[in-house]
């Protein structure tokens, strides 16, 4: 019985790109190689040796967010069949509801192979952000947007996704049935994100005091909920608060951020071993984002040692349990954000109680568990009759 071949489609081959990134990169980096094979295509290559064979396609900047390509398969698509003709795939997994994402799962389906995703962005909770100040417009666009989530994530055989409350928003509002929608929590690399990593003195050559340090972390686009990071800056530098806001991130946004926050300190886009640094060493981490789909970086900072606030909506809310390991608080509610932001460095026993509930929920996630339910389903899809497992439940 010969390798299992996988064609895998995503727009961007760069781990640190974004949190949807390092979670494909903690399967890339994990294949079993002696049971499969891998063709990547791809609209901007890998920054390091995949060890398997990579097409790049045509790219189009997306305009209003210059760090994002999408490829377009539309013009070089003879040469793209002819290469997965080729290669002759047994699994197709699509990374994103993009025109390569369509071209896979079409392809896919016509040929009679399974495909699979892992759900990286919850584009159904976008169109009341982006429409906020035109809201006639929102029911036609919502109605778009749940069309599209159903054309893309209904015939693959199985969609992972992070938490229960985007099962229930692609059942609800996408109309999915539910059939191929399986539970699949994101992991953390513990040896890269703990408390350990410490180092106060190499935050505070970035503020050049001994404030405490409020810490955003994201890339900058607008529709992290910036405006609300934008309010809460603005209200404690009128109130005088003695914190420091420290924002770790690159985008489109960042120029306006700067021109907006004068005395917070921005850090740029970092790797994780900087990044590891700057949450264990920051005091609280805030993330006023709704539109995630899970919230790698609330778990990166609960992992380091540190509470975190985020907004009642998206995937963060069902990581946070309010009171218990965080804090939620409404989007757009600013004095309830400072509020708790003053409890927490006030009362060291809550601040502590947090820390402690934190670690003990990061330590259930585990990489090694998950990616290995994924590739033992691939084997299922393929070789169902020598699977090693049953499959895995799927919700």
């Amino acid at each position: 019985m010969g390798k299992i071949k996988v064609a895998f489609f995503a727009e961007i081959l760069i781990e640190d790109f974004d949190g949807a990134s390092r979670t494909m990169f903690q399967i890339l980096r994990r294949i079993p190689r002696d049971d499969f094979e891998f063709m990547f295509f791809c609209g901007v290559e890998p920054d390091l040796e995949l060890g398997f064979p990579v097409m790049k396609l045509p790219t189009l900047t997306i305009p209003g967010n210059g760090t994002y390509e999408a490829a377009l398969p539309w013009f070089a698509k003879r040469k793209l069949r002819k290469a997965l003709d080729d290669f002759k795939p047994d699994v197709i997994h699509f990374a994103s509801p993009s025109p390569l994402g369509g071209f896979g799962n079409r392809y896919g389906r016509e040929k009679g192979i399974p495909v699979v995703s892992i759900y990286h962005t919850h584009f159904l909770s976008y169109v009341s952000y982006y429409f906020r100040k035109a809201k006639f417009l929102i029911p036609f666009f919502q109605k778009w947007a749940n069309n599209l989530t159903h054309q893309f994530y209904h015939d693959p055989k199985i969609v992972y996704v992070p938490v229960e409350e985007i099962i229930k928003d692609l059942k609800e509002k996408a109309g999915l049935n539910g059939h191929n929608l399986k539970l699949w929590p994101r992991g953390l690399d513990k040896q890269k994100f703990h408390p350990g990593k410490k180092d106060i003195a190499r935050l505070r050559k970035y503020t050049e005091n001994d404030k405490p340090n409020i810490l955003f972390a994201s890339r900058l686009v607008w529709e992290k909920n910036l405006q609300a990071l934008i309010d809460l800056y603005n209200l404690c530098q009128e109130k005088g608060d003695p914190f420091n806001f420290v924002v770790s991130g690159d985008g489109v946004a960042r120029k306006e951020l700067e021109q907006k926050m004068p005395n917070a300190h921005f850090v740029g886009m970092l790797g994780h071993s900087d990044l590891s640094v700057l949450y264990a060493s920051s005091d609280i981490f805030f993330f006023p984002s709704v539109t995630e789909t899970y919230g790698n970086v609330v778990v990166e900072a609960m992992a380091s040692g540190i509470p975190c606030i985020v907004a009642n909506g998206g995937g963060p809310k069902s990581i946070i349990e309010h009171g218990v390991n965080g804090f939620i608080n409404e989007p757009n509610d600013i004095e309830g954000y400072r509020e708790i932001i003053l409890k927490l460095l006030d009362d060291k026993e809550l601040y502590h109680k947090m820390v402690l509930n934190g670690l003990n929920y990061t330590d259930a996630l585990d990489w090694e568990y998950l990616v290995d339910s994924y590739f033992e389903d691939l084997r299922k899809l393929v070789h169902p009759e020598t699977s090693k497992i049953p499959h895995p439940s799927i919700h």
